[in-house]
């Protein structure tokens, strides 16, 4: 069995080995950095007003109203945005992974999004057209049927009616 003094002795040489190893981290620039200019010019000013990220915007005092674009989600997400009217009446939404174009108006309360890339106001880019409620419903009623259909073939029997 080894001593205790050689173990000691092991011990020893293999803390000053890591720390050999490790070494001391130390910077020591060659040249200092310049100091600023005081005479530069200022910043670049801001792009186009934007909403740059989730929440709950006032219309009129943290956004104008206008035209806004977005790319779309974030990280393959989904974008959601509604637009508020008084009383906290749904004028518009949408949930999509698609790039999005809203018109926002005076009349709404606020604004809100979520998993949207930032929005910037724009006068290039057009609001769609909303689809009209009867399209929509027109829409359903045939996926409706083509689902019935389906459930007929399949030995199921008729689906109840809508």
């Amino acid at each position: 069995m080894p001593s205790d003094r050689s173990a000691l002795t092991v011990g020893a040489l293999f803390c000053a080995f890591w720390l050999a190893a490790a070494g001391v981290a130390t910077a020591d620039p060659s040249a200092p950095e310049p100091e600023p200019d005081s005479t530069a010019t200022p910043a670049a000013t801001a792009g186009p007003p934007a909403i740059d990220g989730d929440g709950l915007y006032a219309v009129g005092s943290e956004i104008a109203p206008g035209v806004y674009a977005s790319a779309g989600p974030t990280d393959g997400g989904t974008c959601y945005w509604r637009r508020i009217g008084p009383d906290d009446v749904t004028v518009a939404n949408a949930l999509t992974k698609q790039p999005q174009v809203v018109t926002i108006e005076a009349g709404d309360v606020a604004f809100k999004t979520r998993g949207c890339q930032p929005w910037q106001l724009t006068d290039s880019a057009a609001a769609p057209a909303q689809t009209p409620p009867w399209l929509g419903q027109l829409q359903l009623r045939h996926s409706l049927d083509i689902l019935n259909g389906l459930a007929g073939q399949s030995g199921n029997g008729q689906l109840p009616a809508y």
